[in-house]
């Protein structure tokens, strides 16, 4: 925060509300999307005339175009933009207030809109690995034509790295930032339009830290069961919207292990 600020009052409704009403739009709009790719298949590339109808497909995926690699890059991005602004929402309206107040003092602010696109930017850096993953998964014949893995040492596996990294320190440290956005105002400000991205970027990345392995899970879960996609989605928001956000993430982690030992025991 800019030198010699004070903690800055909440957003009247009349500038919060414009705010809210598009992350909600912005999450609606992402959530539609996947919906329409449930239902009609991943990215349309069912309607490609040199593709055979997924459900028909083996465990081997055909070969990926620069198209469908694209295609899956976006899917990737759209689903992390619903799942995680959301949950956002606190750091933004924080940001806004704070540029508000320096808007009253007749000093230079920048749009909200910039932070949140920082914020995007890093879950697409995410999104990019995401879809790197999906495809060598499927180049190793371990995902099916639903985007989910049938191999239950792999699934296993999964369940038990991600229920450890709940309890890991750098699980701690992230979330902790992504639950205390007047903290990270405080420690990471930077002026400028510039500024305003790298603070968008610098918390998404924290907030990357807190739940990639959460979002690993979806390859285990299926990546467009959109009933999982959701329940992701709120316990994310629970670990960092809820008090004891800290005690939720680690008691899943208990459970997601014996949950992992339990299909290793029974492959």
């Amino acid at each position: 925060m800019p030198a010699g600020s004070s903690t800055p009052t909440p957003l009247p409704w009349r500038d919060r509300a414009p705010i809210l009403l598009a992350l909600i739009g912005v999450a609606a709009v992402s959530w539609l999307y996947l919906l329409h790719l449930a239902r009609n298949g991943m990215g349309g590339m069912e309607s490609m005339p040199d593709m055979p109808d997924m459900a028909a497909m083996g465990p081997m995926a055909m070969p990926w175009t620069a198209v469908d690699f694209a295609l899956m890059f976006a899917m990737w991005w759209v689903m992390m933009t619903g799942m995680m602004l959301p949950s956002a929402s606190p750091m933004i309206l924080l940001f806004a207030a704070v540029n508000r107040r320096k808007r009253e003092r007749g000093e230079a602010f920048v749009p909200t809109f910039l932070f949140s696109t920082g914020y995007l930017l890093a879950w697409g850096g995410f999104s990019l690995m995401a879809t790197l993953a999906q495809w060598g998964l499927e180049r190793g014949a371990l995902l099916s034509p639903t985007l989910k893995t049938g191999n239950a040492l792999v699934a296993g596996a999964l369940w038990i790295a991600a229920g450890l990294y709940q309890w890991t320190p750098l699980k701690r440290a992230c979330l902790a930032n992504c639950r205390s956005p007047l903290d990270f105002v405080l420690n990471h400000w930077y002026d400028g339009r510039v500024g305003a991205l790298r603070m968008g970027v610098e918390h998404g990345t924290y907030c990357l830290g807190c739940c990639w392995a959460l979002m690993a899970l979806l390859f285990v879960v299926g990546v467009m069961d959109l009933i999982w996609v959701a329940a992701i989605a709120a316990f994310v928001s629970a670990e960092k919207l809820f008090p004891g956000g800290q005690w939720i993430a680690r008691a899943s982690g208990v459970l997601m292990i014996g949950f992992g030992a339990y299909l290793l025991a029974s492959a």
